[in-house]
């Protein structure tokens, strides 16, 4: 198995439990700085791209010059046929590439909210494990249209596509499925002051419904990474 390339795309991204998961699958993980700037890579001698979250929107990509080359390895990977993976701002991303609306969502949405996964999710390689009703943690303002073409795998109660499929090599999601409990606590303490002015909850109810949900979250979440990386391997 070659490596999967993690895209880094806010300075707080850990990567939460993806690492571990996808080393578990005997593939390694190199990561892409793009927040920092680093030069996008080849992605000759990769499996797949995996995108992550963002602090930033889409709309940031005129001052964020890190955006427009995020989009640009992402064309990449659709034109070579390399496996990708969007996360939240990944999926936009993606959605955006395509030529996709990205708008404001209808709700903010943040921590854990259920899943509806949809008829096509039922023999998808990569999210079929996921059942109605199971909770995803959630961290966004902006929501995407589907890229013509794409096939919607799960939808939501206020926020309607929360996962999609483009073709048979590109998947994303809107839910943070690769978060774990120490990026939840990071990203709340960088925005501990006003987290409930500008999303609605308090640190301590984040906390609490962490208490109640993240145990079988991340235990999700790490199938998808596992799923994802055979599935790319598969494409090699």
């Amino acid at each position: 198995m070659r490596p999967l390339l993690f895209v880094r795309a806010d300075d707080f991204e850990t990567f939460g439990i993806g690492r571990a998961a996808v080393e578990d699958t005997g593939a390694e993980v190199r990561v892409w700085e793009a927040v920092a700037g680093e030069p996008a890579p080849s992605l000759e001698d990769v499996d797949g791209v995996v995108m992550f979250g963002s602090s930033f929107n889409v709309e940031h990509a005129d001052e964020q010059p890190f955006i427009h080359a995020m989009r640009d390895v992402t064309r990449d990977a659709l034109d070579r046929g390399t496996p990708f993976l969007g996360i939240c701002f990944g999926a936009q991303v993606l959605a955006w590439t395509l030529g996709a609306d990205i708008v404001k969502a209808p709700v903010r949405e943040v921590g854990y909210v259920p899943l509806r996964p949809l008829a096509p999710a039922a023999d998808d390689e990569v999210i079929a494990h996921y059942a109605d009703g199971d909770m995803v943690f959630q961290w966004h303002m902006d929501t995407f249209a589907l890229p013509d073409g794409a096939v919607r795998l799960a939808a939501g109660d206020d926020v309607a596509n929360q996962a999609y499929r483009v073709g048979d090599a590109a998947w994303a999601t809107q839910f943070h499925f690769e978060i774990d409990r120490a990026e939840i606590e990071l990203w709340t303490g960088e925005v501990a002051d006003t987290v409930e002015a500008d999303w609605g909850k308090t640190p301590a109810q984040l906390f609490a419904e962490a208490d109640r949900h993240q145990a079988a979250h991340e235990a999700k979440g790490a199938e998808t990474f596992r799923r994802f990386a055979k599935a790319a391997a598969a494409r090699a």
